[in-house]
Parts: C-alpha cells; structure tokens; sequence
C-alpha cells in the first residue's frame, strides 16, 4: 500500500457542475477507500442523502432535519414516481451506510460496490439536471487500488483445496499445502492491517482538513437548500406542481438513457438476497473458488455446476438452509425478460446433484424420492427464482420483480415477488403440509364456533377456494351478518390445522382494528377460550415481530410505514395469509382521515399504498366486505361467497328498513346560483381564513355541492329544525347523521344543539350530539362511547364511520 497522497476524484468530477458538497463527499469516500472501506460508505450514503435533499427541494416536497432518508425517499416516490432501478440505488446507498454507522466493520469489497453504485446513482442525477442532459457521456469507472485482493485470493484458494481435500477423503490437518495457505493467509491479513493503520495515520491530518472544508459546504448546502425551498414556497401551490412535473419529466429521461451494467445487475441481486438473510456474493462465494455449504450457515453460492441429461450448466445462485439445496436462482441482466427464464432454473433443479455431506430437501420432509417432474427427471431442489435486479413492477410484469415457483406440484405457478424469502421463510413453506391441513379442515367440526348456517356456508367456501389452489377470495356479507364472527372462526380453524403460519388481519382504521381485538377476547371458541386466549394476538401499533405471535392486527398506513418508511421492513413471508377487512376501501378515500392518513393525499395514492401493501407480501389474500366496488375483483377476484342484506332479511337475520323521509327546499329543487360581480364571501381551506371575492362568472351549484364547495347556513338550519321534531335525544334509539366535511360537521352540531334547545330547553343535554370525526380528540373513545353508553346517541359524522363500526342500536341513518 503507498503512502497516502492529495486525491482528485475523477469518477464523480461532473458532480461539480451542481454542488461542491457533492464532489467532496464522494472523493472522501475514495479517499478513505483503502486505509478505512467503513468510512467510505459512509460518505457515500451522505452523498445519496444530499442529492435525495436536492431532488426534494427542486420538486418542492417538504422535508426537515427530521426526516429520514427512507421517510424522504417515500415521499419522493409518491410525488416523482421514481423508477423502480433508482429506488434501488438509492436504498443500496443508504441500507449499507447504516450498517457501516452501526457495525463498523466493511470489506473492501463491499466497499467497491458502493462506490460503483454510487456513480451510477450520480450519472443518473447528473443526465437529470445537468447542462448535457441526457446525453451526458460518462467515462469508464475507475476503482481504486484495492489493498484486499490478495487476501481475498488466499481465502479463495484455501477454500478450494479445502473442498479437494474432503472431495479425495483427505484428513485436512495433514495437509503441509492447506497450512502453508493459511500461514501465508494469516500473515497477509497481519500485513493489510498495519498497512491500514499506516495509511490511515498518514491520512489523518488531510482528512481533519477536508472536514472543515466538508463542514464548511455541508452548512453552504443547507442554506442553499433552504432558500430554494422558500422560494418555491412563496410562489404558491401552481408554480410548485408546475416544478414537480418538470423535474419527473427530466428524471424520467434520465431513468430511460441509464442502463445497469451487468456487474451492477450482480451488485443489486446480492443486496436483495443478503437483505433477506443470505450469505451472498456472486465474486467471491463461488463453487469454483471452492465456496460451500456449512452446518447452521445460510448460504447462496454462484456458478453451481448442474448436468440434466447431459447438459451440463451453472445455477447463477443455489441457495443453503445448511447442508440442504432449498432454491435454485437464475440471475439476468436488467433489462430481461425474467419470467419466462424461470424454465432455466426449473432445468439446473433437475440437474442438481445431491451428494453426501449434501442433505435433499425431500428427506427432510420424509420422502424416499425428490419430486418428479416429467419424463426426464425429479426436481432436485423445491423452489426456483428468476430476477434482473429490478423491483416488480405491474405494467412490466415479465420484466421486473423476483419471480418465483414451487415446484414440487404440477398445478403451482410461477408468481411475481418484491424480493426473496428468507431461509427460515422457505423452510417453512417447505415443512407446511398443506394436503393433511385441508384434510384436517374437512374432518374438523363446526358446532363448537355456534355460527350460523351462512356464516359456516362461508368459511366452506373459502376453504375449498383455496384448497383449488387460488391465493385470493372475497367474501360478500352484508352490514349486520356478523363477519367478524365469521373470520374469528376461519382463522382459528386456518391456525388451528397449521394451514397458515401468520395471519395479518388489515383494517384501514384504529376503530375497525380494535374492534376487532375486542372481538378477539371475547367472542368464545373450543372449552370457551377465546382466540386471544388460545393464540398469540399482536394488537395495534406492537409491530415488533415476535416468533410466537400468530395473528397481527394492523392499519394500512401503520404497515405502508412499517414496509416502505422503515430501514428495517419485514421479509416478505412475515405473513402468509392476509385478511383484509372493509376489503372495498382501497378504492374510495375518505372525506376526512385520521392517525397520519392525510400522508396519502389522494385516492390514487391510498390506492397506490393499500394495494402496495398487499403486494409486498407472498401471502393469500382474503377480503372481507358488504359492499364489492367496482374494481375490487382487480384484487380478490368474484367473491366466493355472498350473502346479501335482501337473503338476510328473508331469513330473519336482519329487520328490513322503513321508507326513508326526504326533506324537499327549493334549494334542493333549483340548486344556487351567484350572479356574475356579486360580492361572495369564500374560505381558505388550508388557513381556515375568510376573504370577500367578486365574482368574475356567474356560478351555480346542484344539490350535490352543497356543503362541500358551497355553504348555506340557512339551508342546514331548516334541515335541522325539521330533524328534531323526529330524533329524540333522550331515547335508547341511535342515530348517525352523514356531513359532508368536517366543517360541516361543526355546523351541523351547533344548529343541532340550538334547535333541540329551544324544543326542550333546560331538559337538553349538550352530549347527546356529538361530531365524531377525523378531526376530533379522542376518537377512539368517542367511538366507544356511542356504542356503549346512552350520550352521545346522536353522531355526526363525515365517512369515518362508513366502514364496519359495530354499532347494534343504531336506528336512523341521516344522509
């Protein structure tokens, strides 16, 4: 290693046409590379961080010293629509920097890749808001002079003779040329070492030199990046979305001028595999360089050799549970079609040799024979992938994500995945007897749950859906049926013969969730234990995962948090089935939300998340709903079972519904309408402030708009007089009145309270009407309270209660 000298980045220099922080961040990265590879990546997940703020400010995305990387990625992805292969860059950047911050041990080699993908990373920003555009020419990358590939050579070739030795029967303690390697091993490591500290006590008076200046533009950076963010801000809400889309505009041509290398292709896959818990490296943990399975390890080594019928291949990756082959991976370039390769790894699973100390994956399972596959052959190895590094992405669907088969049954598909499972995750499914689980469901009783005949119709239906082998189902059941009941029933008969693992029950709303746990502890099963009694329940907001949990109660927003907003997101096989409540709400948005729901700014954004979500996981799916929209079969496919209010009130379930009264004005009738130059008054929704405006247009308004771009108090006020002389606010009756926002809902309240008032006066009491919305403190316990005591017996809401809250006593609903 020589002395250490100044360094000039040539790699990154372009990135002096934006910010000299940029170039200083990514030449201390290099700097740094051979005395201290830790520091390199953290320097570069800085860079990535800087040029994330950058991107931020320009698109007028608002963000503070609290906001996380991952938080700030999210965000841009929601309002740039980033592609898929810059997400991952990205993420690279920042999952590795924190491992470096936190465990403060890097390989040179890991190192090496984060720089490359770093400059990747940078060209794209550059193509992006460059002078050349995209049509920026890059030169060649060029690395710095690795101190560790000697070492990393010795180790490779003390691991080959290891495996000659044992592959001849050997003893490897009598071998002179295996100690000899590990003596010369040893001592290159001693001499890296010292060389390293020498490097870096040589390098330690430049680089305090280089923080200050680094502080120095760090603090010129930050008020640059300030500044620009007022002054988007004064120039209002047009001027910001005008900016946003020229900025997607310009990072979308950049995104289709980049194509990923075949090495970074390579660099992307082992970050995906070793971020699901793998040993992975396709340079160094190789069968040629005599890389191996291990007792207790988890390992994915490249360029495994297969023969299927005389022909002869390499699987890009065979991954370990131990000494067992559980999964063949079939590795492309980015831009593959990597679906259909899926018949490639099918091949070196057949091809596959299992060899003593190698354990097969069907004896662990009690099988005498692998699992056959045609008139050619058994499969060897049970599960098979095929990727190009690229995240699953619909509308490229063969081009993108980590496709996946079981291949130990003729009838499994192939299927696209986010990312890989984690080794305990395929030996899970490997183990899960899903024959003797549907025989165990079939000889199981039903007396014991005391359903009714449609809600054990449904769980039936369910079962046998599944047990075709579909991963999706809807169940139909209308308002009052008791669902709740019902899916109590089927997920205890699902735990109960080990048919699934995990169960995620999904709500979108803290209500309906903890609904739902109240129902957990008390609804009664076998010996009169309830579900939480019996089994393991991780109620609302305890999203730590726990080996013994079974069931997990969870919101939409808490869990696009948990999976997109977090720097630990759980493996995609956390959970293998998904119950998806109120399963049509990923298809409307409310009027007024809650608990952080105003993140998702609108319905194609809520839409975006809740089918996100359910996508991240390789799990079946099934919803639960009285009311199918009408693009919930995207999802979930025909119900498979339905049960509608009319069949309920037929059968004496349910009491049908009275005529309903309308209240008819001659607003209702002709609408509003402002004469063009009269004076109106009109509110700032964000500022809540009212100015007076002079209409350049005659305006006019139906029925529909009313209290939602258009406010008459006098209208409400005749509407309220009228509904007291029919609600009674003292009775045992239940009433729900629908606004239209939340301001309206405080109309409401106050014309309400006035007109019972001046009815009943001094008997009036104010809690019998109550606004129980997004917006009000304590919601939660509001929701209790008009379920379970007398006052409030009047609730107004907006659509926060449209979604499953089990409120028995209600008996007028107000529209």
């Amino acid at each position: 290693m020589n002395k250490a000298t100044e360094f000039t980045s040539g790699n990154f220099s372009f990135l002096s046409e934006h910010d000299s922080l940029f170039v200083e961040l990514a030449e201390s990265a290099e700097r740094a590379f051979a005395s201290d590879p830790n520091t390199t990546l953290i320097k570069l997940r800085q860079l990535g961080e800087a040029l994330a703020q950058h991107l931020a400010a320009l698109s007028g995305i608002e963000f503070d010293d609290q906001t996380s990387q991952s938080e700030l990625l999210y965000r841009l992805n929601r309002e740039l629509r980033l592609e898929p292969q810059i997400k991952e860059l990205f993420h690279i950047l920042r999952i590795e920097g924190n491992k470096a911050t936190h465990q403060f041990r890097t390989q040179h080699k890991e190192a090496m890749d984060g720089l490359k993908v770093a400059r990747a990373l940078a060209i794209w920003f550059h193509r992006s808001f460059g002078k050349a555009g995209a049509n920026f020419k890059p030169g060649p990358f060029i690395p710095p002079a690795d101190p560790s590939a000697q070492l990393r050579q010795l180790h490779s070739d003390i691991e080959k003779l290891r495996h000659d030795l044992q592959h001849a029967n050997m003893a490897l303690d009598s071998s002179q040329q295996l100690s000899q390697l590990i003596e010369k091993e040893k001592a290159e490591y001693e001499a890296l070492a010292v060389a390293m500290d020498e490097e870096s006590r040589d390098l330690a008076e430049q680089a305090r030199q280089h923080e200050q200046t680094l502080a120095q533009q760090q603090q010129n950076y930050e008020n640059k990046i300030k500044a620009l963010q007022q002054q988007l801000t004064e120039q209002g809400e047009q001027t910001v979305n005008q900016q946003r889309q020229q900025v997607a505009k310009q990072t979308k041509a950049a995104t289709d001028s980049l194509v990923l290398s075949e090495e970074l292709t390579r660099i992307l896959i082992d970050q995906h595999l070793q971020e699901a818990g793998w040993d992975a490296d396709s340079q160094e943990i190789t069968y040629q360089k005599g890389a191996r399975p291990e007792k207790g390890s988890y390992r994915a080594i490249a360029e495994w050799p297969t023969n299927h019928n005389g022909e002869k291949g390499r699987a890009d990756y065979v991954l370990f549970f131990g000494l067992t082959p559980i999964a063949v991976v079939e590795a492309k370039k980015e831009n593959t079609n990597v679906a259909g390769k899926i018949r490639q790894a099918e091949r070196y699973s057949k091809g596959f040799k299992v060899d003593a100390p190698l354990v097969g994956a069907w004896e662990l399972m009690g099988r005498t024979i692998a699992w056959p596959a045609d008139e050619s052959g058994h499969y060897h190895v049970p599960f098979v992938y095929s990727c190009n590094g690229r995240p699953y992405v619909p509308q490229l669907a063969e081009q993108s994500g980590t496709w996946f088969r079981d291949v130990r049954e003729p009838s499994n598909l192939r299927r696209a995945l986010p990312q890989f499972h984690t080794p305990g995750g395929l030996l899970d499914l490997l183990e899960r007897d899903k024959d003797n689980a549907e025989k165990l469901l079939k000889d199981e009783p039903f007396g014991y749950l005391k359903l009714r005949d449609y809600q054990q119709n449904a769980i039936v239906a369910t079962e046998h859906a599944l047990a075709r082998g579909v991963r999706t189902a809807l169940l139909a059941m209308a308002t009052g049926t008791g669902k709740t009941r019902t899916i109590i029933g089927l997920m205890y008969r699902f735990l109960k013969a080990e048919r699934f693992h995990r169960i995620l029950f999904l709500v979108d709303r803290t209500a309906l969730g903890q609904q739902a746990i109240d129902a957990f502890n008390e609804a009664p099963l076998e010996q009169n234990h309830t579900l939480s009694k019996i089994y393991n329940v991780a109620e609302l907001g305890d999203m730590a995962a726990e080996a013994e949990t079974r069931i997990q109660v969870a919101t939409v927003q808490a869990m696009v948090k948990r999976i997109f907003m977090s720097d630990e997101p759980p493996p995609i096989d956390q959970f293998d089935c998904i119950i998806i409540d109120e399963a049509h709400r990923g298809y409307t948005l409310d009027q007024e939300m809650t608990e952080g729901e105003l993140a998702l700014r609108d319905t194609s954004q809520y839409l975006s998340s809740y089918r996100r979500v359910l996508d991240y996981f390789d799990a079946v799916k099934i919803g639960l709903t009285a009311t199918p929209a009408k693009h919930t079969s995207e999802i979930f496919g025909k119900p498979v079972y339905t049960y509608s209010y009319r069949e309920a009130v037929a059968d004496d379930w349910l009491i049908d519904h009275e005529p309903p009264i309308r209240y008819e004005t001659l607003l209702t009738q002709n609408g509003i309408t402002f004469e063009k130059g009269k004076p109106v008054e009109v509110i700032n929704r964000q500022t809540g402030e009212v100015d007076t405006t002079e209409l350049e247009d005659e305006l006019s308004f139906e029925v529909d708009a009313f209290n939602r771009r258009v406010i008459n108090e006098n209208f409400n006020r005749v509407i309220c007089e009228q509904l007291v002389q029919e609600l009674d606010p003292f009775g045992d009756e239940k009433t729900m009145i629908f606004c239209a926002t939340d301001l309206h809902a405080d109309m409401v309240k106050r014309l309400l309270d006035d007109a019972f008032k001046d009815l009943y006066n001094g008997r009036y009491n104010e809690a019998a009407v109550a606004k129980i919305t997004g917006q009000s403190d304590k919601v939660d316990q509001l929701i209790r309270r008009y379920k379970n005591e007398r006052y409030p017996n009047i609730a107004i809401t907006v659509d926060l209660l449209t979604t499953g809250i089990d409120v028995p006593r209600i008996c007028n609903l107000v529209f």
